[in-house]
């Protein structure tokens, strides 16, 4: 069961930040009394829709919740308070609250006033994945930052005139925009902006089929320099990094934490190597997507993917293999630098 509420918390990631999407399901008797997901930062919470959803009265029923309930008032009063005052007999949670002051605090809680609860720890992996964007912001201050980058087989994202369309195909391409539809931000340096302009949204009919009931667009993050930005770069929902998160072309971590602020979990980085290689070794980095198409250009003269500083063999960057998918005749490895 806790896996089917982390099914109905997935359809919201994407809508519920700066919250964690979570999902929630009521049983007796292997009968689904109810079910529901926190659809979006200021709405009930899950374990409320679910309640709420009941066909009969979950007294002494098992309310299944892929995250620790909250026990504190922010936008909506305490979910614990709810669950007490419904009489649930039993919660079972897929994963404690990251935030250390509140980690393991619902279920004393629920605990005192009789509830027995129990946190399960076979879910627990998949549903701290779930939120990892969340427990990353509430936890350091900073958004959850992945790095996608499309190559060659020898390491370029572009030939020696520039030219980077189309190193991937199609397949890759509809993955990438499903994924824009998932993240808060989708991040690109000045120079892939001036030279490819890039629109950083999801396509119109991805965004559709994952957010039926709508959505502000996606924010896009423009990392400006020196020059001036094209004037069609920027609208409504762009994020000039000098201009509105006091960027100073230096301090990468304190542009990231006042795009937390503002309530931004999960940033894609789309662009280009030079921001990436920095963001990667500043440790600001907890994700690397990297495309590798089955092409070689052999061009010394071409643009590096990760133009990284030198390392000696004995101090090359570690990263964790986190998954490998085949996606047409392209490949996809996910990677996790140290400590992410």
């Amino acid at each position: 069961m806790l896996a089917a509420a982390r099914r109905l918390a997935e359809v919201y990631v994407g809508r519920t930040a700066p919250n964690p999407p979570v999902g929630a399901i009521c049983v007796r008797g292997g009968r689904v009394l109810g079910q529901g997901a926190h659809r979006r930062a200021g709405e009930p919470h899950a374990e409320v829709n679910c309640l709420e959803a009941c066909v009969e009265d979950p007294a002494g029923a098992t309310l299944y919740v892929s995250l620790e309930p909250c026990s504190t008032t922010g936008r909506t009063p305490p979910c614990c308070d709810l669950i007490r005052a419904r009489r649930v007999g039993r919660v079972v949670v897929g994963c404690l609250d990251p935030n250390p002051r509140h980690a393991g605090r619902a279920v004393a809680l629920l605990r005192e006033a009789g509830v027995r609860v129990d946190v399960a720890e076979g879910e627990a992996a998949a549903c701290r994945e779930l939120i990892a964007p969340f427990a990353k912001a509430i936890v350091s201050g900073l958004p959850y930052v992945r790095l996608k980058l499309a190559m060659t087989l020898d390491g370029y994202v572009a030939d020696a005139a520039g030219a980077s369309r189309w190193i991937t195909g199609e397949a890759a391409r509809a993955w990438t925009h499903r994924l824009r539809a998932r993240v808060d931000a989708v991040m690109a340096g000045a120079g892939t902006v001036r030279a490819d302009r890039p629109n950083l949204r999801p396509a119109p009919e991805v965004e559709a089929a994952a957010h039926p009931e709508g959505r502000p667009p996606v924010w896009r993050v423009l990392v400006d320099g020196k020059r001036p930005l094209p004037p069609e770069a920027v609208d409504a929902r762009t994020l000039v990094a000098s201009r509105d998160l006091g960027y100073d072309g230096r301090d990468l971590g304190a542009m990231l934490r006042a795009l937390c602020r503002r309530g931004v979990n999960d940033v894609l980085c789309e662009g280009g190597g030079r921001l990436a290689a920095s963001l990667l070794e500043a440790g600001l980095a907890d994700e690397l997507l990297l495309f590798y198409a089955p092409k070689i250009l052999g061009d010394p003269a071409a643009v590096r993917g990760l133009p990284l500083a030198p390392r000696r063999l004995a101090g090359a960057l570690p990263l964790a293999l986190a998954g490998v998918e085949r996606l047409g005749e392209d490949a996809l490895l996910r990677l996790r630098p140290p400590l992410c």
